[in-house]
């Protein structure tokens, strides 16, 4: 049985969206494979965390994932196919979207009309529609960490898609009789193989759009489009805002003191920074350019933003306490003047 999304995040179904937010960005912090280097169990808590979070940050999943559960992706279908869940709670223990909370008959007895209904094939076109039809739009998560989004990447997808059966030729009977093959539907599943690419810039949230690559149409139809739903994994050094990126960087009290230069990491190499005498710990300064990519906007990047963390030395020599202390003495009498 799938785990329940609020669940996983550790909120209740009332949650707010800041709430949701806080308690994903505590989990991933936590199961972050960079943290937890070589445990498969985090690594696949961190993957839970993600999918639920994922699914409740969007309002309109968060809607089709409350009404119809673990079975919310397929909710488009479900609707125009006229199913709707039970009365009550849809989550309850022996619950069930598709039917009544009783226990009274078959509560999957609408199950087989659903999919007659969006994929039965029958001659001359499918059952209670004619002509043609344009195939339904298919939605698949993917995963993919800060460094892909900023170069882009491919990934390569195994989709189950329906296929007229090659037994019954999409009729779904064989002589009159069902065709065992494809159980009367007309379809039978299939796994193809194939290769996308994510381009550079996007975001968790973001839809990439492949053409054609959804369901098969119907008659003519042409066929729908395949979405990747992108989740941007939490990064070990740098946090996203937006096309933004920020970032820490740790600063000698000497050199914050009487000024100097530092390296920084930015997401594509290091470069120098100069930090100007009397820095404070905390000060922000912003890197114009070394961001990420702005979706769709070649060669245009947002911004790093390094914050300063003045480090304080964990030990002194003889000589160096003795300077220490005349700095004090200085500092003090021109205090008292």
């Amino acid at each position: 049985m799938a785990k329940d999304f609020y669940e996983v995040l550790g909120v209740s179904r009332t949650a707010s969206e800041k709430e949701i937010k806080a308690a994903y960005r505590k989990l991933a912090r936590k199961y972050h494979p960079d943290v937890n280097p070589g445990d498969k169990a985090a690594e696949a808590r961190f993957k839970e965390i993600n999918q639920a979070y994922e699914v409740l940050s969007d309002p309109e999943k968060r809607k089709k994932y409350d009404r119809w559960g673990d079975q919310w992706e397929l909710a488009d279908q479900f609707e125009a196919a006229g199913a709707r869940p039970g009365g009550g709670n849809p989550f309850a223990r022996g619950g069930s979207p598709f039917g009544r909370e009783d226990g009274a008959g078959d509560p999957f007895s609408d199950f087989g009309s659903i999919f007659e209904t969006l994929f039965r094939r029958e001659r001359g076109g499918p059952r209670g529609m004619g002509g043609s039809r344009r195939g339904q739009d298919v939605e698949t998560p993917v995963e993919i960490t800060l460094e892909e989004a900023f170069h882009g990447t491919t990934r390569t997808l195994n989709l189950q898609t329906p296929d007229v059966c090659r037994t019954c030729g999409g009729t779904g009977e064989i002589a009159g009789a069902l065709c065992h093959a494809c159980e009367g539907m007309g379809t039978t599943m299939k796994v193809r193989r194939l290769e996308v690419r994510i381009p550079p810039g996007v975001k968790t949230g973001s839809r990439v759009r492949i053409a054609g690559e959804g369901r098969p149409g119907i008659g003519n139809g042409a066929p729908g489009d395949l979405y990747l739903l992108v989740t941007v994994l939490p990064h070990a050094r740098f946090e996203r805002k937006g096309d933004d990126l920020v970032t820490e960087v740790d600063v000698p009290v000497v050199d914050a003191v009487l000024g100097g230069e530092v390296m920084v990491q930015t997401i594509d190499g290091r470069v120098a920074l100069r930090i100007p005498e009397l820095t404070q710990n905390g000060r922000q300064f912003r890197l114009s350019g070394k961001g990420m990519p702005v979706l769709g906007q070649a060669g245009k990047r947002g911004d790093l933003y390094v914050k300063v963390r003045v480090l304080l030395p964990d030990h002194l020599t003889a000589e160096e306490r003795k300077h220490w202390e005349a700095l004090r003495e200085l500092r003090g009498a021109a205090a008292r003047r």
